[in-house]
Formats: C-alpha cells, sequence, structure tokens
C-alpha cells in the first residue's frame, strides 16, 4: 500500500457537483503577488545567473531591485487595471519596507501569510520550532494590519508532515500550497477542515521565468492562454484561475510590458469572470451547502 497523506480523497472534476461564483460567473482570478525580503549572504534565494561566493550580490541586489523599483511599478499597473490582488507577504517585509507595506494598506489589498523570510524553508523545522515559525510570521502582521491574515503560503511551498494542522490550529483558513485542482478542496487537519485554494505552478513567474528560462514574451503567453483556455472549461465547472507574480522578476521593464498586455486581455474580460481576492473566494465556498464541494461532505 502506497504512503497517502490523508487529507483528502480522490475526486475528478468532472464528477462534481455544479455551482457558481458570485454573480453567476463560471471563472475566479485572482493574482498572487509574492512581497518577500532575504537575508544577506546566507540563506536561500532564487538566482538571476549563477551566484559566487557569499555574499553573492549579484542575485541578492536583483532581489531587492523587486521591493525598491518592481513591486511600485506592478501596484501602478494594478491600480491602471482596477485589479485587486492577494499579498503573499514575508512578515520581514514590515521592518524592511514599511513605506511599500503601507502602500498596500492604501490599496485594501488582502495580506496572506508567506512565512519570515524566502531565506528560509518551514519543511526542514522540528514541530516546536515550525509552529512558532508560524505564531511569528502571524503575530508581525497581525500587529501591522490589525487582523491576522487569513490564508498562507509556505516560502518555497516547503509544507512538514504537519504543517496543515499547524496552520490550522493556528487559525488560518486556507492555504495555497497545494496545486493538485482547479476548484477549492477542504482538506482534513487533525484541528478541522482546512480550504485549499489552487495556486498555479505553471502561471507562475517562478518556474516559468527561473526554472525553464521562458521568455517575457512566452510567460505572458502562459497567461493569456491559460485564461482562455479555462474560460472555455468554466462553461462545465466553476474554476480558479490563480498568476503567481514575484516583482523583482515580472516588474522588470521587459517583462512587465507582455504581463500588461495579458493582464490587460483578462481585464477586458471583466463581465464575464469575477476578480476576486484568494480570501473573497474563501469566503464564497465556505458559505455554500455541503456537499457541493469537495470534502465538504
Amino acid at each position: 500500500m502506497l504512503r497517502s497523506h490523508g487529507r483528502y480523497d480522490y475526486s475528478g472534476i468532472g464528477e462534481r457537483a455544479d455551482y457558481a461564483w458570485p454573480g453567476g460567473a463560471r471563472l475566479a482570478v485572482y493574482l498572487g503577488v509574492n512581497l518577500e525580503h532575504f537575508a544577506f549572504g546566507e540563506g536561500l534565494g532564487a538566482e538571476l545567473a549563477p551566484g559566487g561566493p557569499s555574499p553573492d550580490i549579484l542575485n541578492f541586489a536583483w532581489r531587492d531591485w523587486g521591493n525598491r523599483v518592481g513591486t511600485w511599478r506592478l501596484l501602478e499597473l494594478l491600480d491602471d487595471l482596477r485589479l485587486p490582488a492577494s499579498m503573499l507577504v514575508n512578515s520581514a517585509m514590515y521592518a524592511y519596507a514599511p513605506s511599500l507595506m503601507a502602500a498596500v494598506r492604501a490599496r485594501g489589498d488582502e495580506i496572506v501569510g508567506h512565512g519570515r523570510t524566502n531565506s528560509e524553508r518551514q519543511s526542514v523545522l522540528p514541530e516546536a520550532e515550525e509552529r512558532a515559525l508560524i505564531a511569528e510570521a502571524t503575530e508581525t502582521i497581525a500587529a501591522a494590519e490589525g487582523a491576522a491574515p487569513r490564508g498562507w503560503l509556505s516560502p518555497w511551498i516547503a509544507e512538514s508532515a504537519v504543517t496543515p494542522d499547524l496552520l490550522a490550529e493556528a487559525g488560518y483558513r486556507y492555504t495555497l500550497n497545494w496545486c493538485m485542482d482547479d476548484q477549492p478542496v477542504w482538506m482534513r487537519t487533525r484541528a478541522g477542515r482546512l480550504l485549499s485554494i489552487p495556486y498555479p505552478q505553471e502561471a507562475n513567474d517562478i518556474p516559468s521565468i527561473v526554472a525553464r528560462k521562458d521568455g517575457a514574451e512566452q510567460f505572458a503567453g502562459i497567461v493569456t492562454d491559460t485564461f482562455d483556455e479555462m474560460l472555455g472549461q468554466a462553461a462545465r465547472q466553476p474554476l480558479v484561475m490563480g498568476i503567481a507574480l514575484h516583482p523583482y522578476i515580472v516588474g522588470q521593464p521587459h517583462r512587465l510590458r507582455h504581463l500588461r498586455r495579458a493582464l490587460a486581455h483578462i481585464a477586458g474580460h471583466r463581465g464575464k469572470i469575477w476578480f476576486p481576492t484568494a480570501g473573497a473566494i474563501y469566503d464564497h465556498i465556505a458559505a455554500l451547502p455541503s456537499g457541493l464541494v469537495p470534502g465538504s461532505a
């Protein structure tokens, strides 16, 4: 018998009950914007080019450009297109870039917990230390925002065997860590249920641009083609399309120009689709009758 995570049961998307998003929409599209701060000279971090001996100035500065320039440009784009976002925030951002976090707060965007820093993985920690990491990140965000975040994305999407349990025990309502579906799915934890909201690993600039070396136009094409195809598929089932963005990558001028066209294409369908935050998706799913969403019965 193969080892199982035990968090959810198999459910084929064509076998499920039907429901709709607010306004009768069939496709929900949300933006997950990663706001990340990195330790200098140590720890994990995406690379523009192979780094040299520590301290790796080239890659540290490239990532830091995202907080100093790239995020501001991306916020301007979102303002122009009147698009909300779920901001996936390292709690270290509050001490490092308070004016940037104030600008995000002024937009009214949702804040999603994203660990302390993307220089570390929570999956390698003993349970007590992972619990402390989640608590520290949550308390920092709550102190700044006046409320604790309801959703979580682990740095590097790294989970231990008990991460969903720890999140539910800490009061989290949903996770973005699992990319196994195009609809929300209720997961089992030792503290009750936790909603898994689809977070993309294809329409995501890290695996696309950093890992696969896709060009700016190619990544924008992934976003628009995913949208166009899912819009047609959603006639049969309500779907969620996430778009995962990192400002130090897509905020670069040559990529931002292509991203602008892709998001404008999606925004042009505003009357047909729903533009929520991830938290709004949670609220809608949580209010549906039992039995409609996998894991809810």
